[in-house]
């Protein structure tokens, strides 16, 4: 695809100002790094770091049946969500497959908006059109309208304290709205790094002016840009599954190690409707020892990376492959995830990985490989 078709988030104009390297991701020109991605990675671990996540998918269900309709679509418990809580869940193929995975926020009865991965937008607009059936609640893409920068890092809500006092008091998973001159803007303390910090949603129209405030009204070095290089090595240290990685619409959440995001008895309890799609195959997955293959964090003993689609082996046997790899810069260590045989999984055991022109010993290890103090 040439850049002149790529799409531009709101930021567009500052990231060249600041001279990041700019790559098609997902057919947006988003910054792959501004210094380099060791140096950012480090600043997000250590002070602060600010993502431009706008080309994430951004929607909204308000009416009656908005809660009933998400219900049916998540994996998650919607409609007992609390006003101004946020929700991580998947959305699943009726192979019980993951279409995405998903951040669901309540706003108020009957109001809800959600965020989505880039690449997965207009297939789950599909998705929906196609299970809404005789539900009554009213769909918009917001997506083109906002804009949406993460704020990661131990420094992050000491920068913040100095904009608002309610801010650095959110419990995790939750949010707030807040105006800044005439724009509303929401504000939830979660992210994809590991670390603490915010994600702002806010109107595309005070994009620049928003992040310009922010990076001007704060100690030298406080918080800097970081692009989407870090972004990746820090969610991996953080064990965080990313999409087309550790799930897909043939990787099913129980086998990436999601449960906790599956409510396998959803539509069983007083007052629920009936179940998600997919809940049936995901029960029949869970059933007896569970899924054939598991999730595994992989500690290498050389230097080198291990990249997505590289063999697994249990001696001769190839019992998997890589999902995600990359040498740590927090750990200073080769580390990887991979989807693997449920009899190889024990923490300890020593596996192998295919490099390609050479293997390396790897060890299971438990995941997170990296958790915030």
């Amino acid at each position: 695809m040439s850049t002149t078709t790529l799409r531009k988030t709101p930021f567009h104009k500052y990231h060249i100002q600041h001279g990041a390297k700019l790559v098609d991701y997902t057919g947006w020109e988003m910054p792959l790094l501004y210094s380099s991605i060791i140096d950012e990675h480090r600043q997000v671990r250590e002070r602060g770091g600010l993502f431009d996540v706008s080309h994430m998918g951004r929607f909204t269900f308000k009416g009656k049946d908005a809660a009933r309709f998400l219900d049916r679509v998540c994996t998650r418990r919607i409609g007992s969500m609390q006003e101004r809580q946020v929700r991580y869940a998947l959305v699943c193929n009726e192979r019980g497959g993951c279409r995405d995975d998903v951040l669901v926020y309540r706003h108020g009865e009957s109001d809800f908006s959600m965020v989505c991965n880039a690449a997965n937008r207009d297939k789950l607009i599909e998705h929906f059109a196609a299970n809404k059936g005789d539900m009554v609640y009213r769909f918009a893409d917001i997506t083109d309208k906002t804009a949406m920068v993460a704020l990661q890092g131990p420094n992050v809500m000491d920068v913040l304290s100095g904009f608002s006092r309610e801010i650095p008091t959110l419990k995790r998973y939750r949010f707030t709205e807040k105006s800044l001159f005439i724009a509303k803007f929401m504000v939830s303390r979660t992210g994809y790094t590991g670390e603490d910090g915010v994600e702002v949603i806010l109107p595309a129209a005070m994009a620049g002016k928003a992040v310009e405030m922010i990076l001007k009204n704060m100690d030298e070095g406080a918080i800097t840009p970081c692009g989407l290089g870090s972004r990746d090595s820090l969610r991996l240290e953080a064990g965080m599954a990313l999409y087309g990685h550790e799930i897909d619409e043939d990787i099913d959440p129980l086998t990436a190690g999601l449960d906790f995001a599956v409510a396998l008895d959803k539509g069983e309890k007083d007052g629920e409707e009936g179940g998600f799609i997919g809940q049936d195959a995901l029960r029949e997955i869970a059933s007896g020892d569970g899924p054939a293959r598991r999730l595994v964090g992989l500690r290498l003993s050389g230097r080198r990376a291990a990249r997505q689609g590289m063999n697994v082996l249990d001696g001769e046997s190839t019992i998997g492959s890589v999902t995600s790899g990359c040498l740590s810069p927090t750990l200073d260590a080769s580390i990887a995830m991979a989807l693997v045989d449920r009899a190889a999984t024990d923490i300890g055991r020593k596996l192998t990985v295919d490099l390609g022109r050479a293997t390396d010993e790897a060890e299971v290890v438990e995941l997170p490989f990296y958790k915030s103090s």
